[in-house]
């Protein structure tokens, strides 16, 4: 054990997970040149954005399995890979800063519990 950590508490805090309905801000927009094309609406950094779903999609590596966020007010082109999803944008783009309602609601009836 390190002498510097004896006695120190760590506070445990829980990352907000960004999921439809959160309110979130763009925290990233720094997009390929070459991948605009397949967009017709882009975010723009310190924006606030509502999430309007959420899928997996298809990461600028071309992988699958990357989660991807539906803005509202942004609506983009189909894929043309199978099965044809709405190309959304990386998760870790944006940070949420307000939880949907019915999650809101949920953890302050947790804490007075």
């Amino acid at each position: 054990m390190e002498l510097g950590s004896v006695g120190k508490r760590h506070k445990t805090t829980r990352k907000k997970t960004v999921r439809a309905g959160s309110k979130v801000i763009c925290v990233d927009d720094r997009v390929p040149t070459e991948i605009i094309l397949f967009y017709n609406h882009l975010p723009i950094k310190d924006k606030v954005y509502v999430v309007r779903g959420m899928g997996v999609g298809v990461g600028l590596n071309g992988q699958e399995g990357e989660v991807v966020v539906y803005l509202e007010g942004l609506k983009n082109p189909c894929s043309t890979t199978p099965p044809h999803p709405e190309r959304g944008f990386h998760a870790d783009r944006f940070r949420e800063i307000e939880p949907p309602a019915e999650v809101e609601a949920e953890e302050l009836a947790e804490a007075h519990a």
